[in-house]
């Protein structure tokens, strides 16, 4: 085959694949907002958050090893940190009430 015979089929290949995907894209946009309209319709409270206000997550954290094995300027540090901590958080849902 010429070069130009099979940089013509290659450059054919590469538009038919790109406008396949554009079009796939496109419907994938339009499906999904139908579905959201649908959903809206359907059910009256989606995204409305409930009047008690969402809970805080909980984590459990397993305590690997007794506090008093820790230096006496890295618990110092871990308290600071903590106060630190606690009132960014306080401010923080005081703030989105």
């Amino acid at each position: 085959m010429e070069a130009s015979s099979l940089l013509n089929e290659g450059l054919t290949l590469m538009l038919f694949g790109m406008g396949f995907v554009f079009i796939f894209l496109t419907l994938l946009v339009f499906v999904t907002s139908l579905m959201s309209r649908v959903v809206t319709l359907y059910e009256k409270s989606v995204g409305v958050l409930p009047k008690g206000g969402v809970p805080s997550p909980t984590a459990v954290i397993p305590h690997h090893a007794p506090a008093n094995t820790l230096p006496t300027g890295a618990k110092n540090h871990d308290e600071n940190t903590l106060a630190i901590l606690s009132a960014a958080i306080r401010a923080y849902r005081d703030r989105h009430k």
